[in-house]
Formats: C-alpha cells, structure tokens, sequence
C-alpha cells in the first residue's frame, strides 16, 4: 500500500508542478495574444501562433528546470527534438480550436477569440502532459532495496542497491 500512495502523491506533485509552469505559460500565452492583436494587424490565428511559440519556449524552460528536474538529463537533444515535436502538435490543436472558431463559426470578437484560444490551450494541454511525461522528460529508473540473507550476529536483514 505505501508504495502506491507514494506513487500517487509523486504523480499529484508532478501535476501541481506541471500546472504551475503550465499556468504561467497560460498567461504568457494569453498576454503575448493580446499583445500582438492590439499592435499588429495580424490575423487571430498568426497572432495565436507566435504567442503560442513563445509560450513553448516559456514552458520547456520552466518543464526542464522545474517540473522535471530530477527526470533523465543524458539526452538532451533528443530530449528537445521530441519536446518541439509534441509541442508542434499542440500547437496544431490549440490553435486548430481558434481557427475552427474563427474560420469556421465566424466567432471573431475580441472576447470569443480569448475564449477559443483559452479552450484551444485546455484540450492541447492534455496532450501535451501525457506525451512530455511519457516520452520527453522520462524518469528515471527506481532503485529499490533488495533484501539478502540476515546478517549474523544483529538478526537484521543486509540490505543492497539495485540498479537496472
């Protein structure tokens, strides 16, 4: 039982991290948008597009350095290639939403742009957590303690480091 909580609560750690850097990343996101739109005369989704990349950027960072500090640093440019290609597809959903909202429903007032892009990010952001943890930022393999024999003479059991 305790090793299932423990792995519960490192998965709850990981989320928390995750949505904190994810939660920066929402409102660079959102704030670069804004930006571009009130000063360029940009269409919605090139603005969507750029905020989006920046925003990338913003959370490999954060994802590397904090959420995932402690996962496999031994490759690192496969690392950043898979990292870019995942983001690459989230930003084809986040930004897919936008255009289908904008293109498709004519749905382009300052406030249902937000409001798509904001939905475009929530459903690309599901993607993207499952991809980073399952193939970006892999953790590393578990060390537990193998039991031997019981040590004479102190009737504990030796204890030594496995590692896969």
């Amino acid at each position: 039982m305790e090793r299932g909580s423990s792995g519960l609560r490192r998965l709850f750690q990981e989320v928390a991290k995750f949505g904190a850097v994810g939660g920066a990343g929402l409102l660079v996101n959102l704030g670069v948008f804004n930006l571009v739109r009130a000063v360029t005369d940009l269409p919605v989704v090139r603005a969507s597009v750029i905020a989006t990349i920046v925003a990338i950027i913003f959370n490999y960072i954060g994802f590397r350095y904090f959420t995932y500090r402690d996962r496999d640093k031994s490759g690192r440019t496969r690392e950043m290639s898979l990292f870019l290609v995942f983001s690459v597809v989230g930003l084809v959903i986040e930004n897919g939403v936008l255009y289908t909202a904008t293109y498709g429903f004519g749905w382009d007032s300052p406030l249902q742009s937000n409001i798509f892009k904001f939905l475009g990010i929530g459903v690309a952001t599901l993607f993207r957590f499952w991809s980073y943890r399952t193939w970006v930022f892999r953790a590393l393999p578990v060390r537990e303690p193998v039991t031997g024999p019981v040590a004479k003479g102190d009737g504990r059991p030796r204890t030594k480091q496995r590692v896969p």
